[in-house]
């Protein structure tokens, strides 16, 4: 039990942690008051778009509070998951834009994403474990 309670001291800190990140960077794109994010748009990335590196900027920001809200709310397994693709996506964008300091940092988070959405699954299969449990002893009493 001990360790059960470390666990999920672990998964509450990713998932405050990666959901609030991601839905402060995504509200960020609207404000720029971090940083200039278009900046980091790398040139290959950039003469593809359809739509200004500002406009790219907007939709991207408003995936990232989508993501963050679903790693806060009733979403976080799948929201983990396409945060942690979605970083992957942006790390090789740094890359290509020779920001390797931050695509290490976005790699990074993508994994943390990841466990936490793995460790959301598992939690999932112990609550459903549990209450089949309760569920037998509940037959058993009656």
């Amino acid at each position: 039990m001990h360790r059960e309670g470390h666990l999920d001291d672990v998964y509450w800190a990713l998932r405050v942690g990666l959901g609030s990140t991601a839905f402060l960077a995504g509200l960020d794109k609207f404000t720029n008051l971090l940083t200039d994010w278009e900046k980091y748009l790398a040139p290959q990335v950039r003469e593809r778009l359809p739509v200004s590196g500002k406009k790219f900027m907007y939709g991207v920001g408003v995936i990232e509070m989508l993501v963050g809200l679903g790693i806060l709310t009733r979403k976080p397994r799948l929201a983990g998951y396409t945060a942690s693709a979605w970083l992957l996506g942006i790390a090789a964008d740094l890359i290509l834009n020779g920001d390797f300091d931050i695509a290490v940092r976005d790699i990074n988070m993508a994994v943390a994403a990841y466990a936490m959405a793995r460790s959301e699954g598992s939690r999932q299969g112990a609550e459903e474990v549990g209450s089949n449990r309760q569920d037998l002893q509940l037959r058993d009493v009656a």
